[in-house]
C-alpha cells in the first residue's frame, strides 16, 4: 500500500497542475471546462492517475474536496474505450452510496462531466417506483448509482446483474456504517467479480471502515487530505449560549441578520426540522425540511429550490445533508448540538467552500454544554462565545462542559420568565456605559449584531466567480 497525506484547504505546499496534465482524454476536458473549473484539487489530482492504471484507491476525503469528480472523471475515460456491449440487466460500473439525494447528484455529475460521451446511466435508489429503473437497466448500462437496500431488491428479483462490473465505487463509506448498511455492502461486493477495480471514499476511516478496506481492496494506493477531522479555518465559528424556550426567536434574529445568505440550519431529528422549517416560515422566512420521511420527490423539490434560490434557508438532518453539495452558504447554524462531534466537522464544512468564508453559529442550551465540549475536545480549541441569551453564562475560565450530557436532560439552573425579550442579555447587554439594560431589546439587537457582522466583516460566503475555482462536485 502506498500512502499520500495531501494538503487541504488552500492548498499549501501542494503543486498545482492542470486537468490536461492528468491524462483525462478532450471531450472530458471540454467537460470540465464547460463546468468552470480550471485547475484539479489534491485529491483529483492524485487519485484520477492512479484510477485510470486500474489501481484501487482508498480516499479519506470530506464532502467538498472534489472527491466525486476524482473518481467520476477516469470511470468516463476507461469507458470511452471501445468494448465488448454490456448484457441486458448488467453494468459495467457500480457506484454505491447511502442516500438519494448523493445518489442523485453523483448522476447529475456523470452526466454533466459526460455531455460528450453521453454513458448509459441507472440511478437505483429507494423512495422513487421501480419499474422505471428496471426499464433503465434492462438493456445494459455502463454505470449504475445505487443506494444498498434497493439496489439488493433489484439483485434479488433478477432484474439487475453484477456478475459484468469491472469498477465499483463506494463512497461515504463512514456514513454507509452509521446508517447499518455494511452487511448489505458484504452482500452486494460478493457478488461483483474477483477482477473488479475498487475505489473506496470516506469521510473518517474508523475501524470498521478499515477493516472493509482490508477485505475489498488489493494493495490499494491511499490518499488522505490531512487535517481530517479539524474545522476549515476559513469558518468562523462562534456559540450562542441560549435558554431552550428562546432557540427559536432567536434562530429568526439571526436569520434576518443582513449579512445572511444562503443557510443550513441542522437539528438533531427530523420531527424537530420540521418544527423549526414551520416556525421559520410562519416567521416570514423562505425555508423548507429535508430528512429521511420525506418523500423522494418533496426532497427534490426542497433542494432545487434551495440551488435555484427560490428558498434561502434549508432546516436538515445530519444524514439528509450528506447529500447536498452546494456552494454559495454563507451561514450553517447549529440550532441543536449534534451527539456525535465528529458530525460538526461535518455540518460547518457545508460553509466556506471552493475560497469562499462563511460562519458557524451554534445554539447552545444548558442541556447540551457537554456536547459543546466534546466538540472542542475534537477540533482542538475553544468556540467564541458571541452572545448569552436568557441563559446562565458559564463560568469564567471553564470548560463549556465536561463529559457528554444528554440533550433533553432537565436544566436546574434554568428558569422560565413571562417576558422573555426582556430577560435575553448579550456579552455587552451589561454593559451600563452604555445605558442598555441587560434585558433591553436593543442589548440583545446589539448582541446579534455583532454575530452577525463579525465587527464590520460579515462573512456573506458568496462566491465572486469561477474562473479559478476547483472542480468540487
Amino acid at each position: 500500500m502506498r500512502t499520500l497525506v495531501l494538503p487541504d484547504g488552500e492548498h499549501e505546499g501542494f503543486t498545482l497542475t492542470s486537468f490536461s496534465n492528468l491524462g483525462l482524454a478532450e471531450p472530458l476536458l471540454r467537460a470540465v471546462a464547460a463546468e468552470g473549473y480550471t485547475q484539479p484539487t489534491p485529491i483529483q489530482t492524485e487519485a484520477i492517475p492512479a484510477i485510470l492504471t486500474g489501481r484501487d484507491v482508498l480516499g479519506t476525503a470530506q464532502t467538498g474536496t472534489g472527491k466525486t469528480a476524482a473518481f467520476v472523471l477516469p470511470i468516463l475515460q476507461r469507458l470511452a474505450n471501445p468494448c465488448e456491449r454490456t448484457p441486458r440487466r448488467a453494468c459495467r460500473v457500480l457506484i454505491v452510496t447511502p442516500t438519494r439525494e448523493l445518489a442523485n447528484q453523483i448522476g447529475a455529475n456523470i452526466r454533466a462531466y459526460g455531455r460528450y460521451l453521453r454513458p448509459s446511466l441507472a440511478v437505483i435508489i429507494g423512495g422513487a417506483k421501480p419499474g422505471p429503473q428496471v426499464q433503465a437497466v434492462a438493456a445494459g448500462v455502463d454505470i449504475v448509482v445505487a443506494t444498498p437496500g434497493r439496489l439488493l431488491d433489484h439483485v434479488g428479483t433478477g432484474a439487475v446483474r453484477l456478475d459484468h462490473v469491472h469498477t465499483v465505487v463506494l463512497d461515504e463509506a463512514d456514513q454507509m456504517l452509521d446508517l447499518g448498511f455494511m452487511p448489505d455492502i458484504r452482500r452486494i461486493m460478493a457478488k461483483v467479480p474477483a477482477t473488479r477495480q475498487t475505489t473506496l471514499f470516506s469521510a473518517t476511516m474508523p475501524k470498521p471502515i478499515r477493516m472493509l478496506a482490508d477485505d475489498f481492496l488489493t494493495d490499494p494506493i491511499e490518499i488522505a487530505l490531512a487535517p481530517t477531522a479539524r474545522p476549515v479555518d476559513r469558518v468562523q465559528q462562534q456559540v450562542m449560549h441560549v435558554d431552550h424556550a428562546q432557540k427559536r426567536g432567536v434562530l429568526v434574529d439571526v436569520l434576518k441578520g443582513a449579512d445572511v445568505g444562503r443557510s443550513i440550519v441542522f437539528t438533531r431529528t427530523k420531527r424537530g426540522a420540521d418544527r423549526v422549517s414551520a416556525h421559520l416560515q410562519a416567521a416570514g422566512l423562505s425555508s423548507a425540511a429535508i430528512h429521511g420521511n420525506k418523500s423522494q420527490s418533496q426532497r427534490e423539490r426542497a433542494l432545487a429550490a434551495f440551488r435555484g434560490n427560490g428558498i434561502q434557508i434549508l432546516v436538515a438532518t445530519d444524514i439528509a445533508a450528506r447529500g447536498i453539495d452546494v456552494d454559495d452558504i454563507s451561514h450553517v447554524i447549529n440550532f441543536e448540538l449534534p451527539n456525535v462531534p465528529e458530525a460538526y466537522v461535518h455540518r460547518i464544512g457545508r460553509t466556506a467552500r471552493a475560497g469562499a468564508s462563511g460562519a458557524a453559529i451554534s445554539l447552545c442550551d444548558v442541556g447540551e454544554r457537554g456536547l459543546l465540549a466534546d466538540i472542542e475536545r475534537l477540533i482542538g480549541r475553544s468556540i467564541a462565545t458571541s452572545a448569552v441569551v436568557g441563559a446562565p453564562a458559564p463560568r469564567s475560565g471553564a470548560p463549556a462542559g465536561s463529559g457528554r450530557t444528554r440533550p433533553d436532560a432537565p436544566a436546574a439552573t434554568k428558569t422560565r420568565q413571562p417576558d422573555t425579550a426582556r430577560n435575553r442579555r448579550s456579552l455587552a447587554g451589561s454593559d451600563r456605559r452604555t445605558g442598555n439594560r441587560a434585558g433591553s431589546s436593543e442589548a440583545v439587537d446589539a448582541g446579534l449584531g455583532r454575530v452577525l457582522s463579525g465587527n464590520g466583516k460579515g462573512p456573506r460566503g458568496r462566491r465572486q466567480g469561477r474562473s479559478n475555482a476547483s472542480a468540487s462536485a
